[in-house]
């Protein structure tokens, strides 16, 4: 399986996204889903997971909007 963490801690670098696929069971069918973190250039870690790579992307973007109003 491949890990984004190591010891349990996102090895994300600053600017940086990282994700990975892992799959499920969601209501007895088996689903892909993707783990994201992103880490702002000031090393705050934004972490997530969706059934697709622009779903997370996008809920990362409605997080950084959030950050800047």
């Amino acid at each position: 399986m491949n890990s984004i963490n190591k010891n349990g801690c996102s090895v994300c670098q600053p600017g940086k996204e990282n994700y990975t696929t892992y799959n499920t069971r969601l209501r007895g069918k088996r689903v892909r889903m993707y783990q994201y973190d992103y880490r702002t250039e000031s090393g705050e870690l934004f972490a997530c997971c969706a059934p697709t790579l622009e779903a997370c992307r996008e809920k990362r973007d409605k997080w950084l909007n959030s950050k800047n109003k």
